[in-house]
C-alpha cells in the first residue's frame, strides 16, 4: 500500500474514532474533544538539512493524533516519529524528525514549516515545543528558532 494510500486511510480511521467518540459521549462530562491542526515552523538564515523537535502538553490536555510534512520538496515523505505511539492513543509527547540528502541550493531557509501536528484537545492545552537540533547538509549545527502556528484556513495556503 502506497504512503499517501496509508495517510488517508489513517486520517478516515481517525475521524470515524472522533464520530464515535462524541456521538457516545455523555453530555455531563463536560466539552466534547476538539481537533485542530497546528503548524510548526522553523526559521533559519542556513539552508536546514536535517531537524528535530520535541513537542508536549504540560497540562496533559493533548492527544497527537496525526502528523503531515511541511510541504518543502527537500522533505517529501512524512517525517519521522513513534507511529505507534499514535495508533495506541497515548502520544502525548513526541519527538518528529526529518533530514534530506539534496544538494544545498535545494534545502530550504528562511521560515519553513516543518509539519503539520493534528491534534485531539480535551480541555486546555499548555503546548511545549523544543527544537532539539538543525543542522547543514555537512552536519554543522544551525542557529535557528522553532514555534507553533495556526494552519491556514485556506488549504492552498499551506504550500510554501
Amino acid at each position: 500500500m502506497r504512503s499517501r494510500d496509508r495517510r488517508v486511510h489513517a486520517w478516515l480511521a481517525l475521524m470515524l474514532i472522533a464520530f464515535a467518540t462524541a456521538a457516545s459521549a455523555d453530555p455531563n462530562e463536560g466539552p466534547a474533544p476538539r481537533f485542530v491542526p497546528v503548524e510548526v515552523y522553523l526559521e533559519s538564515t542556513e539552508p536546514v538539512a536535517a531537524w528535530q523537535f520535541e513537542f508536549a502538553d504540560r497540562a496533559g490536555a493533548t492527544k497527537v493524533v496525526g502528523i503531515e510534512r511541511g510541504g518543502q520538496d527537500a522533505f517529501p515523505r512524512a517525517p519521522y516519529y513513534d507511529r505507534d505511539a499514535l495508533d495506541r492513543g497515548t502520544a502525548r509527547r513526541i519527538v518528529v524528525a526529518d533530514y534530506s540528502l539534496a544538494i544545498e541550493s535545494a534545502l530550504p531557509r528562511g521560515r519553513v514549516r516543518l509539519a503539520t501536528l493534528h491534534l485531539m484537545l480535551e480541555g486546555e492545552p499548555d503546548f511545549a515545543l523544543r527544537l532539539v537540533t538543525a543542522t547543514t547538509s555537512g552536519g554543522a549545527p544551525i542557529d535557528a528558532s522553532i514555534t507553533l502556528g495556526d494552519a491556514p484556513a485556506d488549504p492552498e495556503e499551506r504550500t510554501p
